[in-house]
């Protein structure tokens, strides 16, 4: 499939993710900036080449799809991932800057008038905006004032095939896994790494699972674009008396090293291997509790379809099974900013669990267990009863 979208593909990637009706304002894409901290590289421009490109393409479309305006703003990156998102927003005027110096010169608008005036939101990002956008397009509400939001963060022209796909078929397998984790009290794991078998359980009381379909038809939400994917938040243990029941060994490779986490009360407590990535991560959970903390099951079904990794999280974590660490509040969890150091150190961090970017970590199977039944969903990496 072409790595382009010509502007009629554009256009109807809008209606079949947002479904624009007559309450619907603007389209608003966002963008980061970069700067002397965190400074540019050529995928960072390339995509805000792409949104300055899209604005340009979806312009003459906003009257065919119900829109009042398709407007570009840029902003101060956010300093880590998934970081609260700052007050100011700098509208485009024509020049795709460079570096936050060049966002002087532009007209600036309050972030909350930047979400009044558009009701869809695109966001094309070097870090991610998730967290953020779904905090606040929940704050803004599902009716007629709120807005919806696609997150795009490190999204690259090699992945504009899976925004080709058969949307409708992946809708139809994620909810059906998010009613399973709906169901679901415990979630089993077996991997094997190490040159043993390792065993995790992951505590879903309390929870209701997530989907991310691709699809954004209603204000109120925020996900990822491309999509595919059903997640629930483990219990954190959040609730007094009734401590997380998390607990087991996970094994994740990292540059080529296994690292096993050693999992109590929902948190990785210590690293139980050897190594320098190893004593990294220890020193890591030691030095960042809130980063130790286990803050989503993932259950991707893009790898289905034949797509592979692209080397950026957006996309690869869609392809199959990921636990990530860190902030969970966006997804309903307990842990968010302020339990972090500091804005820098913000962080939701997936790993994921295919042979072509853990090829030393083999998922052996997976079992979602409550209401005294058990059904496998995974086996020897492969879901089950799917398609």
């Amino acid at each position: 499939m072409s790595e382009y979208l010509s502007p009629q593909e554009l256009s109807l990637l809008v209606r079949r993710v947002f479904k624009p009706g007559p309450a619907d304002r603007g389209l608003a894409l966002i963008a980061d900036v970069p700067g002397d901290r965190l400074p540019d590289n050529p995928h960072w421009h390339q995509r805000r080449r792409l949104a300055a490109d899209w604005r340009q393409a979806l312009e003459p479309h906003a009257d065919d799809l119900g829109l009042d305006a398709v407007s570009l703003f840029w902003y101060p990156h956010a300093g880590g991932n998934n970081a609260d998102l700052p007050p100011v927003m700098h509208r485009d005027t024509g020049t795709v800057p460079d570096h936050l110096r060049d966002l002087a010169a532009l007209p600036a608008l309050p972030l909350d008038e930047v979400f009044a005036g558009h009701s869809i939101v695109i966001a094309l990002t070097e870090l991610s905006a998730t967290a953020p956008l779904k905090v606040a397009a929940r704050a803004a509400g599902t009716g007629p004032a709120g807005f919806r939001a696609a997150t795009m963060p490190g999204f690259l022209p090699s992945m504009i095939p899976a925004l080709k796909l058969d949307y409708g078929e992946i809708n139809r397998r994620v909810m059906l896994l998010k009613s399973q984790l709906d169901e679901a009290e415990v979630a089993r794991f077996s991997f094997r790494a190490a040159d043993r078998v390792h065993l995790l359980n992951l505590d879903l009381r309390h929870r209701q699972g997530h989907a991310s379909g691709g699809l954004l038809p209603a204000n109120g939400s925020a996900g990822n674009l491309p999509s595919g994917e059903a997640y629930i938040v483990p219990y954190e243990g959040e609730l007094p008396g009734d401590p997380s029941g998390s607990a087991g060994i996970l094994p994740v490779e990292i540059d080529g090293e296994v690292v096993l986490y050693e999992i109590e009360g929902n948190r990785a407590v210590s690293v139980i291997s050897d190594g320098p990535v190893s004593a990294r991560e220890a020193a890591r959970i030691v030095a960042e509790p809130a980063y130790a903390n286990l803050a989503e099951l993932g259950l991707g079904v893009l790898g289905d379809f034949g797509l592979a990794p692209t080397g950026s999280i957006l996309l690869d974590e869609k392809l199959g099974l990921h636990i990530a660490f860190g902030r969970s509040d966006h997804f309903g969890g307990s842990v968010g900013p302020g339990d972090f150091s500091s804005p820098e150190a913000v962080i939701h961090l997936d790993r994921v669990f295919i042979p072509a970017l853990q090829p030393q970590v083999k998922v052996l199977s997976v079992v979602l267990a409550g209401n005294g039944r058990e059904r496998p969903i995974i086996e020897n990496g492969k879901f089950l009863g799917l398609a």
